[in-house]
């Protein structure tokens, strides 16, 4: 199937999805691609025991609120910009279902958040680890505070770097979004090892080691991303090598970005959080929209 360049946006009525969705407006006309509203409905099971056979006027009228969605996040995109492109899709059946399938074939998907780890509505629970952890696609999550405004449009595009190869696909894609708004990069590498710190006897050849070490990481950071500036010369990259948990120093580095992007390497089954503990931590703690990029995510 031939990707296409759409960003698909999560429609449920809350405040929450309505802040991510001024926030793929921004960003559709940043990458200058349409946007997709996709939304589902489902009957009650109860209706359906013993036999029972729910009433189309039932079906019609649930259609219909999932159309009334759409057509508020339609005028959200519209006050925006009137130029953005937009498509929509409404569907009964499971959210996940749904989500899953359209990642196979689409740039991103954007799912509104209400801040605390808890996703709101169509995004609730279950159907948030799952698309998050196994869309084929990058996945952004949007908290409701972080609305569109001046000071968040402009900001760099953060990236968090380790060496594996997820993490490749990240930075690809932190690149790629980094180009396409005009921003500079802050690339981010960690590094703690305390079994080093552990077995220096003396502060001044702690500092030393330390430095050493430090120096080593700065190259390493450096050979992760060389490629990519190449390919990107409109980026300007900021490099940050720092002695710190991931978790805290990704947060701190993005409190005025408009993006973070992290790889994830989360294991587990089909439909529980795979997320990797740094990636699920962020979902909580990120000061702006964090993009998940899955090994399996399509960049």
């Amino acid at each position: 199937m031939v990707k296409q360049n759409v960003i698909v946006v999560a429609v449920d009525g809350s405040a929450a999805s309505q802040t991510a969705t001024r926030w793929a407006a921004n960003t559709a006309l940043k990458r200058k691609e349409p946007i997709r509203l996709v939304s589902t409905y489902s009957m009650p099971q109860f209706l359906y025991a013993e036999g029972m056979v729910p009433p189309q006027e039932l079906y019609d009228d649930l259609e219909a609120e999932a159309m009334e969605k759409i057509d508020t996040a339609r005028k959200i995109i519209a006050d925006f910009d009137e130029s953005v492109d937009v498509s929509y899709q409404v569907e009964e059946g499971n959210p996940i279902d749904m989500l899953l399938d359209i990642s196979q074939d689409v740039t991103m998907i954007v799912m509104g958040s209400r801040g605390l780890g808890g996703f709101s509505g169509m995004v609730m629970g279950s159907v948030s680890a799952a698309v998050v952890s196994h869309a084929k696609c990058p996945v952004v999550v949007v908290r409701e505070e972080s609305d569109v405004s001046t000071a968040t449009k402009y900001g760099p595009v953060v990236v968090g770097v380790d060496g594996t190869g997820v993490a490749e696909k990240a930075i690809e894609m932190a690149f790629a979004e980094a180009s396409a708004r005009k921003a500079p990069l802050r690339a981010v590498h960690t590094w703690i090892d305390m079994q080093v710190q552990a077995s220096l006897a003396g502060l001044n050849a702690a500092q030393k080691q330390w430095e050493e070490i430090e120096e080593d990481q700065k190259r390493l950071l450096a050979e992760r991303i060389s490629g990519y500036k190449d390919k990107y010369p409109d980026v300007e990259v900021e490099q940050i090598i720092t002695r710190d948990r991931p978790v805290r120093a990704l947060a701190d580095a993005s409190e005025d970005a408009q993006l973070l992007v992290v790889g994830s390497h989360g294991r587990g089954g089909f439909r529980g959080m795979l997320l990797g503990s740094t990636s699920r931590a962020l979902l909580q703690e990120a000061p702006c929209p964090l993009m998940v990029v899955r090994p399996e995510s399509k960049v």
